[in-house]
């Protein structure tokens, strides 16, 4: 359902308006990540698990050197350059951006993509092989629950679902809903 103010905006104005949502919600993504990222080893570098809620969720200082839930472990560079594909993907796409769903989703994952590819590029053990900061662990200090993980992490998968569901839905990126071909004939 489109509101009066995308039905007459001009065919340029709404994708701009659009990719600025995708990057305003990269930016608070981002920013989100690297402060808590930078407040996590200060306050949790050489210290036992902090636990919260009555341990439901702890604060362990993890650096994790392959992908999410311990997969790809020391292939820190072919995830970087997985990153920076979907970075890549995601500017190519943006340009036919005219769906604010789209835009969130994507602005999340985006912005998840450059909080850990940053920790890949600056953080020890160098360039391309650095390892990604995690700290949030769910039931269990030691992510034997569920994968200790960081906020880009859950931008990630956040973005991802709201993506997959507005695909379910047929809700294009570009504004248009898919019509199954049985419903053309």
């Amino acid at each position: 359902m489109t509101t009066p103010s995308e039905v007459d905006a001009t065919p340029a104005v709404l994708p701009r308006r659009r990719v600025a949502l995708l990057a305003s919600v990269a930016v608070v993504v981002l920013a989100a990540d690297v402060f808590s990222k930078i407040a996590a080893v200060a306050a949790l570098e050489g210290r036992e698990p902090l636990e919260l809620l009555g341990g439901v969720l702890y604060l362990p200082l993890i650096r994790n050197g392959g992908a999410a839930f311990g997969l790809a472990e020391g292939w820190t560079a072919v995830l970087a350059l997985i990153a920076l594909a979907v970075v890549g993907f995601i500017g190519w796409i943006a340009r036919k951006l005219r769906s604010a769903p789209w835009a969130v989703g994507l602005g999340m994952v985006l912005g998840g993509a450059l909080g850990n590819l940053g920790d890949r590029i600056f953080r020890a053990p160098g360039p391309l092989r650095g390892h990604v900061v995690d700290f949030l662990s769910l039931f269990d200090p030691y992510g034997r629950v569920w994968p200790v993980f960081n906020l880009a992490d859950s931008a990630i998968c956040v973005g991802g679902v709201l993506i997959v569901t507005m695909a379910l839905l047929q809700r294009d990126y570009d504004g248009t809903r898919a019509v199954k071909k049985e419903a053309k004939r």
